[in-house]
């Protein structure tokens, strides 16, 4: 069942991103994040509507959306969204760093042109996971500028998924050319490689011959942004990264380890 719905939901990327031609408003992608977040923050599921034959995966895994992570009320303390109008798709970073139990959760969606949920899969990341601090992600996300981007000064989709899928290949294959943009930090758990300086840089800490495969993309060229929900060798991993004017800004990466 897991890799049917990763299927289903690749086919329909591929589908949507050959046309290039918008599916869905920003509008109702908007109110479709609103929703996911307010559900979270109740721990009800009521805000996202008729959740029959939904596909959901946490941690890439089938499992029942109304004993998963959404059905936990949580404070949060910083939240961020994608709206992909091309693939009818979103993702949704969220960071609860200072409730009882802190979490950082990054939740991808895809819908119907109309805002009805057609499948919804959570990383969600607690201790133990990979270099896991919530209090840290809050710091250094909170100030970072992800604004929205001059329309004159936006790159185009295929931009910024090539950025994303260099950063992927450089695991690699060390000769693939990654657009660094200068500076460039990488929050990665809650560690950061930089600190807030013009020196900041993220080709740092890079392994070798690791695979990162089953790509699964959401765009957002109004702030330039891309996640990619991806199998990082075998585990459940998701980079999000800021690309302008051709270069990544910023890498935020959230890493399921058991």
């Amino acid at each position: 069942m897991q890799g049917l719905l990763v299927s289903i939901a690749t086919l329909a990327v591929s589908l949507f991103s050959a046309t290039g031609a918008a599916q869905c408003d920003r509008e109702t992608l908007v109110a479709a994040t609103d929703s996911l977040i307010a559900a979270q923050t109740a721990g009800k599921l009521d805000s996202l509507g008729a959740l029959d034959g939904v596909g959901y995966l946490e941690q890439f895994k089938t499992a029942d959306i109304t004993k998963g992570i959404l059905a936990t009320p949580l404070k949060l303390d910083f939240n961020r969204s994608l709206h992909d109008t091309v693939q009818c798709a979103t993702y949704t970073e969220m960071v609860a760093a200072t409730g009882s139990h802190p979490y950082v959760i990054g939740t991808q969606m895809h819908l119907t042109p109309d805002g009805k949920i057609t499948n919804l899969s959570s990383l969600v990341t607690d201790t133990g996971d990979w270099l896991f601090n919530a209090t840290g992600t809050l710091y250094w996300a909170s100030r970072e500028n992800w604004d929205v981007i001059p329309e004159d000064q936006r790159d185009s989709r295929d931009v910024i998924q090539a950025a994303a899928d260099a950063y992927a290949d450089i695991f690699d294959d060390k000769s693939v050319t990654v657009p660094w943009g200068s500076p460039c930090a990488r929050l990665e758990g809650g560690a950061y490689t930089g600190n807030g300086s013009p020196s900041d840089r993220c080709d740092v800490g890079i392994p070798n011959g690791v695979k990162l495969v089953n790509r699964r993309y959401v765009i957002d060229e109004t702030i330039g942004a891309v996640d990619v929900f991806i199998d990082f060798a075998t585990v459940p991993d998701s980079h999000e990264f800021r690309v302008e004017k051709g270069k990544i800004r910023f890498v935020h990466t959230i890493t399921v380890m058991g």
